[in-house]
């Protein structure tokens, strides 16, 4: 089975399509980074008219790439929740349009769903269950993957996700925008035991995270420093402060896979790319004996094989969406549409 998949949620326009879940025909991703960047951060206005601008032609490549027309594809998926309002409203509109006009099923899928399922195309033998960190700009999750349409939530950022955290530090110390790129380059720099970071946590919930206070210590420290006339090793405190959010992650990811027993772990979403996030997941699983899958860099980032993948499994279990499907800004994964 064939399925054209769009993602508009942030700030990419992609379209790919994915022959049963697991095979990738085709990828393209249009990114405004460059555009956002001189802003430090996306503008939602500028996404949405940019994934306007350019969503015909990205879905158009995607069908070129993979040498089929709207007519060969057995489905047509959209990223429908949760991200930016204006710019998912074009990839289910157009998904809409696209399904309507070829008389094709439409298949809404749920942002962090497609991240899981990015790792469905990179490692054919993994299957349900286990236990998956997701990890972005906007969401710091930790799920129990029941099923390919099951989940469970553990634990959950109540402020900031770790993406956002890596970003708004990067600001501060005065990298550009994406952050946590910048923050990774300059960690291989530098002594990540030089600069002591709090390692926040919520009570009363053991595997729930809370990235604001170590943000605060970042900005709080360079201030400090500046108004004392000091200098600051920004190449030891960016590798402090990815020692410290990566150890954060990876601690409470393994309490959950100690007190669930679970043996099989995954990683997906934009920070799963970090090179100490992935090193200190090798030891951890190593340590304990557990079977670890990663994404590859490519399909760490928002792309739309991901939403492809993961529309497959949810066509198997679901009906098809009606043309009154809407987009959301925000929605529990463990709710369907």
């Amino acid at each position: 089975m064939k399925i054209l998949a769009i993602e508009s949620s942030c700030d990419e326009t992609a379209a790919a399509v994915v022959e049963d879940g697991r095979k990738v025909c085709s990828s393209v991703i249009n990114t405004q980074v460059a555009e956002h960047r001189k802003y430090g951060g996306v503008v939602p206005e500028i996404a949405s008219r940019r994934h306007t601008e350019n969503i015909v032609q990205v879905v158009q490549g995607a069908l070129d790439e993979a040498g089929c027309a709207l007519g060969d594809v057995d489905a047509v998926a959209v990223t429908a929740a949760p991200g930016l309002i204006g710019a998912l409203l074009v990839g289910v509109n157009y998904a809409k349009g696209l399904a309507m006009a070829a008389h094709k099923p439409l298949i809404p899928v749920h942002h962090i769903r497609g991240h899981i399922a990015a790792n469905y195309l990179a490692h054919p033998d993994l299957k349900p269950p286990f236990l998956c960190l997701v990890v972005s700009g906007g969401h710091s999750h930790i799920v129990e993957v029941r099923d390919y349409t099951d989940y469970h939530v553990l634990g959950r950022t109540r402020d900031d996700a770790a993406g956002e955290a890596f970003d708004k530090s990067a600001r501060a110390m005065g990298f550009p925008y994406p952050g946590g790129v910048s923050i990774d380059r300059a960690a291989q720099k530098g002594d990540d035991r030089m600069y002591k970071l709090p390692k926040p946590r919520v009570e009363g919930s053991l595997y729930d995270f809370s990235f604001s206070g170590l943000k605060t210590a970042v900005i709080n420290l360079l201030h400090n420093t500046e108004q004392k006339g000091e200098s600051i090793d920004t190449d030891s405190l960016a590798a402090s402060f990815q020692r410290t959010i990566c150890e954060i992650l990876v601690d409470h990811l393994e309490a959950a896979a100690r007190d669930l027993g679970c043996r099989t772990i995954a990683a997906a979403g934009g920070v799963s790319a970090n090179s100490g996030l992935r090193r200190r997941l090798e030891e951890m699983c190593a340590s304990n004996g557990y079977e670890l899958f990663l994404p590859p860099l490519a399909l760490c980032g928002d792309n739309a094989a991901m939403i492809g993948a993961q529309a497959y499994y949810e066509q198997l279990k679901y009906p098809p969406a009606g043309l009154d499907l809407n987009a959301a800004a925000s929605k529990d994964i463990e709710t369907q549409f």
